[in-house]
């Protein structure tokens, strides 16, 4: 995805910008608030301690990797307008995996609802892998009830 660069825009992000950039298993998730500032959901982005919603420096954001602009169009609230959305929760410490993380957040700053489709994937994933499991399950169980192991179901 193309970075697009606007009048207002340093390290080529326009003010506002869900912005991401990868991680070993994720993708962290933060809003270029201008002059080189991040503010996102610290969550787990640098420890296994919870972290609370901060401004970083890009560099910190980043810890090293590329950043890119979020694909995700459809923004409600102008650029200004979503980084006073994005500063207006500084500091707020309730960071939750499932239901309040960096990309809910930034969903949030943008749109005005929370959403996570990186959570939502996994877990869909989650329940394909529980109902394969119960059916293995249920399939071992079968054997051993039929006891000499011929017959699928007694």
């Amino acid at each position: 995805m193309q970075q697009t660069p606007s009048e207002n825009a340093v390290e080529g992000f326009p003010l506002g910008a869900h912005i991401v950039t990868p991680r070993r298993w994720y993708t962290h998730h933060g809003i270029y608030v201008g002059a080189g500032q991040v503010v996102h959901y610290q969550g787990l982005s640098s420890s296994l301690h919870r972290g609370s919603v901060a401004k970083v420096s890009l560099a910190e954001f980043s810890h090293g990797h590329p950043v890119r602009l979020h694909g995700k169009a459809g923004a409600a609230y102008s650029g200004i307008e979503v980084v006073e959305r994005a500063c207006s929760r500084l500091g707020e410490d309730t960071y939750d995996v499932l239901r309040n993380n960096c990309e809910h957040f930034c969903s949030w700053c943008q749109t005005g609802a929370a959403s996570s489709p990186q959570v939502e994937r996994l877990l869909l994933r989650s329940r394909a892998v529980a109902f394969a499991a119960q059916a293995l399950a249920s399939l071992v169980t079968g054997w051993i009830a039929a006891g000499d192991g011929l017959y699928l179901f007694s």
